[in-house]
């Protein structure tokens, strides 16, 4: 089942994604006077379509997975001499400009309104409230200590988790100190941290900011009694059912969910003897985890189980919300620090300080993709936005066959005076579909290992 949704959400995700990026070409190739000849949803044989009154062919194809915009071009085919000033290869360089610039320019316009409906609709988070800083560790060393909450990192502010990681995977590379402030458990008052660091994170596979600091976000107290168990898991296989209490494995006392969370990551393929309590009685149980492998490597248990709810204290909750003109200026805001946070990371990729491991094809996306379905709205509505930006991003890339690509061209035609020739266009595509198709490559690759 969860196969099925992570197809579908994938399906939905990209089509719109890719769809949309297409319709900002369209529509801006309307407005320069270029004939569109298709507006295309999905790839291959049409299954359905229609002509409207100025000749563009609308239509949905068998291959859900994006889109395409065919406009009238010489280099593509003969032009009747009535209609050669509607093809594309004859407008002005700056016309052809804002005609490809528009497919990204379409992304980020997404992203921003999707940044702006989560913002107006609001969301309740937990304050990153450290709970535990490891002796002699980098947090230790720049005065972070259990019960500070992280106010800002680098100037950012953090309302949440999400936000401090996001700002410490933002900082990778850097030497010298990571400026942190805090507030206090005991009142409002803030104080500022330099943790000293030295080429952060770099080449770490993946990234793991938090371990790295030697910080444990603070929780509360989770009884090790099971919330849900998935059909067909080694959870369910052994018996176990929602409600249920471990009160030992083998032997040995559970004192909480993430003591039984260890125990179980540490024995992956091992028959564990657990006592369980259901319903005042208490009885035996044999589960053995299932071995998976961890994005480290690391082949770690896997029984597919999840703990009770428990809810956070009112004081540790945080609430974001905003006025829809408000709203406004933190979905710009958003936007541009997620735009700069993807374009750098493809910079530090391509110096070596991120590994090409981190690389997401199809089979990731769809997995975050369907679990982010399957975490809410407000989840879901998030991933889209972020992956409507690194599709806009990556299409700025300055490779043939990708829109940034063509600016490239139509930049160095703005500086000759006059287009990149025929020729070197053409070497370029072969350059440019090779350099593509190796990096898609090495992302299903690594979808694959990540299997």
């Amino acid at each position: 089942m969860d196969t099925i949704q992570n197809v579908l959400a994938v399906i939905v995700v990209l089509g719109l994604l890719i769809t949309f990026h297409e319709f900002g070409h369209f529509w801006v190739a309307r407005r320069c006077g270029v004939k569109v000849l298709r507006f295309s949803v999905g790839f291959g044989k049409p299954l359905w379509s229609r002509f409207d009154r100025l000749g563009t062919e609308y239509a949905i194809a068998a291959i859900p997975l994006g889109g395409y915009v065919k406009m009238l071009d010489e280099r593509e085919g003969p032009v009747a001499p009535e209609e050669l000033d509607r093809a594309f290869n004859r407008k002005s360089v700056w016309a052809r400009i804002a005609i490809v610039a528009a497919g990204p320019i379409a992304n980020f316009l997404l992203a921003l309104v999707a940044y702006w409906a989560l913002f107006v609709y609001g969301s309740t988070t937990v304050a990153p409230v450290i709970g535990d800083v490891a002796p002699d560790s980098l947090a230790f060393q720049g005065g972070l200590r259990s019960g500070q909450e992280i106010v800002s990192v680098e100037g950012h502010e953090t309302p949440s988790w999400n936000e401090v990681n996001l700002q410490l995977i933002a900082a990778i590379g850097a030497d010298g100190a990571l400026q942190f402030t805090t507030r206090d458990p005991s009142g409002g008052a803030t104080r500022t941290h330099a943790v000293p660091v030295q080429q952060w994170l770099v080449r770490q596979d993946p990234p793991q900011p938090m371990s790295s600091l030697g910080i444990t976000p603070w929780r509360p107290e989770v009884p090790a009694t099971l919330g849900r168990v998935l059909e067909d898991s080694p959870a369910s296989r052994a018996g176990l059912e929602a409600g249920d209490r471990i009160v030992s494995v083998d032997g040995e006392p559970v004192a909480d969910w993430v003591a039984f969370v260890d125990v179980v990551r540490s024995h992956p393929g091992t028959d564990l003897s657990l006592e369980v309590e259901r319903d005042g009685v208490t009885r035996s149980i044999t589960l053995i985890p299932e071995s998976r492998q961890a994005e480290d490597g690391e082949h770690i248990g896997y029984v597919g189980a999840a703990s009770q709810a428990v809810e956070w204290p009112e004081s540790y909750r945080r609430e974001i919300r905003y006025g829809p003109i408000e709203a406004i200026g933190q979905a710009v805001t958003k936007t541009g620090e997620m735009t700069w946070l993807t374009a750098d990371s493809i910079r530090k990729m391509i110096v070596g300080w991120i590994s090409p491991s981190n690389l997401s094809g199809p089979i990731t996306i769809a997995r975050i993709a369907g679990d982010s379905a399957r975490s809410g709205v407000e989840t879901f509505i998030g991933f889209l936005a972020y992956l409507s930006i690194s599709l806009g991003v990556l299409n700025l890339l300055p490779i043939p066959v990708l829109d940034g690509g063509h600016l490239a061209y139509y930049l160095i035609e703005l500086v000759r005076g006059k287009p990149v020739s025929e020729t070197a266009q053409a070497m370029g595509l072969r350059v440019g579909v090779a350099l593509v198709g190796c990096l898609m490559m090495m992302a299903l690759y690594f979808d694959l290992m990540r299997l």
